[in-house]
């Protein structure tokens, strides 16, 4: 059931991670695709409603154009430049330039009025607008200064008496022959004047709102769909737009305003513009279908991303759930039981490494109890040299006694030689000793050699510490000499030197032994040396036979053990002898030392 769970948990994650990821993938590729879609089909939607505002600028200025041309017709029609003379037209003249009005080249006149310069009225029959009431309406402001332009102006109709709001054709009416005050002329254009401008895009209007704005704001004709409105506010903001772009032609195309898309034609002649306004609905509505199939897209995707997740997902924690199980079930001494992997992943990798665990946590068991065979040995050994050393002491004290009554001062040398050698060895049963007590023992050991090999060699000693109050481990410079009077002076019968030196460095301390013997051969110094970079079990294989470089593998361990990797042991063979050396970093050995003097 545990299993189980382990197992479930692990799938439980790469899934969870997963489907993160996955969906993290489809939210950022759904957000560029919409975005890339909606911006396609916005501009296709702009790009439709600027050719829609811009056809309809067209008919502005072509209907502008056509206003103008029956103005002057207007203008040119010899009754009307009889009007214009002193003596006027007759009464049955008067009558038929009356009718003449309504017959000009412009559709949808609703009404209109001819004011001469002598302040007589033509207009329609039924009509009853005189002299004051032209002048009152105040029309004659907007045909401004210009001496015979057609003008296009938004007002309400005081002329008429409609009180309506209403799009007027103007224009002064001048003599072409003699030099008199103008007349002027006023058309009053009905509702579908306008609307034939934007109903040229008739297909389009049911969709967006488009409409004709003068040059003070003033909306003079709109088209809007009927669940779509263009508010007061919304009315004023498109009008202040129009009023701050472009003179003339396509003053706006597809700018963004509030709550949709505004293109605007401005016709410089009239000072009318059109416009196109499409809501954000309009331009949003051809997105949907998209997003509903990318949604079915993407539906399959995750279904398919689900089914091949679980099946990697277990494919992968299968080899995981084998190393957990072996890793959970060992005990600690069925090394046997290996792991197989062949999913050509890491996982293989990492049972190797755990095969190779198992290996060298058995390699080490067994070291260790080897290690342990040989330490009761070593303490057994310990225990039987210390066995009575008062005996042996006195012993050698009456021996000392015998050889001085016989006068005999070699052995009374030796034998005091001796004495101390064998003080300082057994130094109590401590490890720890002082460099002041080890050079006494080396010092005593090379004194009963000189006395055996008479003449062999001389030593000296240059210790540049505080002997007395440094500490090294016990005998390690006497099995040193031992090797140079042993091995380095095997070939010469006297005139041996046997330099040790003792000095600090950056707060190491260092004990070197030279000898000018036969130099120490190079594949016996290389191996010396290697046994630095060996781990403590291996080192003894250096010498099997336990014939040669058995003193020095003792050395080693004795300083690995006690001082851990920091201490090291080389050689160095010069043409003139051999040189020892042991480095030995400072700290442990002085707190062992303190305590076991506090302990004595």
């Amino acid at each position: 059931m545990k299993r189980n769970e382990k197992v479930s948990g692990i799938q439980k994650k790469y899934l969870k991670y997963t489907a993160a990821l996955l969906g993290l993938a489809l939210l950022l590729s759904s957000l560029g695709a919409g975005l890339y879609v909606k911006n396609r089909l916005t501009r296709a939607v702009i790009a439709k409603y600027e050719f829609m505002t811009e056809r309809m600028g067209i008919s502005l200025e072509n209907l502008f154009r056509q206003s103008d041309e029956a103005t002057a017709e207007c203008v040119l029609y010899d009754d009307v430049q009889q009007s214009l003379r002193s003596k006027g037209v007759e009464e049955v003249s008067r009558i038929g330039l009356s009718k003449y009005f309504a017959y000009v080249g412009l559709e949808h006149i609703a009404d209109y009025c001819y004011v001469d310069n002598k302040g007589n009225v033509y207009s329609k029959s039924y009509s009853d607008v005189t002299f004051e009431d032209v002048t009152d309406s105040g029309f004659q402001e907007y045909l401004g200064a210009d001496y015979a332009r057609t003008k296009w102006f938004w007002a309400k109709d005081t002329l008429f008496g409609t009180e309506q709001e209403a799009l007027f054709i103007g224009r002064y009416v001048r003599s072409m022959e003699y030099a008199h005050d103008p007349g002027m002329l006023f058309f009053r254009m009905d509702d579908a004047f306008l609307e034939g401008i934007t109903g040229t895009s008739g297909e389009l209007t049911s969709e967006a709102a488009v409409g004709i704005i003068d040059a003070k704001g003033q909306l003079c004709f709109s088209s809007v769909p009927e669940e779509f409105s263009v508010g007061k506010k919304r009315q004023a903001d498109i009008a202040e737009r129009i009023a701050g772009s472009g003179s003339a032609g396509m003053i706006l195309e597809g700018e963004s305003v509030p709550g949709g898309v505004l293109s605007a034609y401005r016709d410089e002649a009239s000072g009318l513009a059109v416009f196109s306004f499409v809501p954000n609905r309009v331009l949003n509505q051809g997105i949907f279908p998209v997003f509903l199939v990318l949604a079915g897209i993407y539906l399959v995707v995750l279904a398919a991303a689900a089914v091949l997740s679980i099946y990697f997902s277990r494919r992968f924690t299968k080899p995981i759930q084998e190393i957990r199980t072996a890793m959970a079930e060992f005990d600690g001494s069925n090394f046997d039981r290996t792991i197989e992997l062949h999913t050509n992943t890491e996982l293989d990798e990492i049972g190797h490494s755990y095969n190779e665990l198992l290996g060298n946590i058995q390699r080490l068991l067994e070291e260790i109890k080897e290690q342990e065979r040989e330490l009761r040995t070593s303490e057994l050994n310990m225990l039987i040299s210390q066995i009575n050393p008062h005996f042996l002491y006195n012993t050698l004290d009456t021996i000392y006694m015998l050889a001085r009554i016989n006068k005999e001062e070699t052995t009374m040398r030796m034998i005091q030689a001796l004495s101390r050698y064998l003080r300082l060895s057994l130094s109590k049963g401590n490890d720890i000793v002082t460099v002041e007590d080890e050079l006494e023992n080396v010092k005593s050991y090379m004194e009963i050699q000189q006395i055996r090999n008479k003449d062999l060699f001389s030593y000296q000693v240059d210790c540049r510490v505080d002997a007395a109050h440094t500490t090294v481990l016990k005998l390690v410079l006497q099995p040193l000499v031992e090797n140079a009077v042993k091995y380095g002076f095997r070939d010469i019968f006297e005139g041996g030197q046997i330099r040790i030196t003792v000095w600090k460095e950056e707060e190491e301390l260092y004990l070197e032994v030279y000898n000018n013997g036969t130099p120490m051969e190079a594949d016996m110094v290389q191996k010396i040396n290697g046994m630095n970079k060996l781990p403590l079990g291996e080192m003894k294989n250096c010498f099997p036979d336990k014939r040669h470089g058995y003193g020095v593998v003792n050395i080693l361990t004795r300083l690995r053990l006690k001082y851990g990797d920091g201490a090291a042991f080389y050689c160095r063979a010069q043409e003139d002898g051999t040189t020892c050396t042991i480095k030995i970093p400072r700290g442990d050995g002085e707190e062992a030392y303190e305590q076991e003097q506090i302990q004595i």
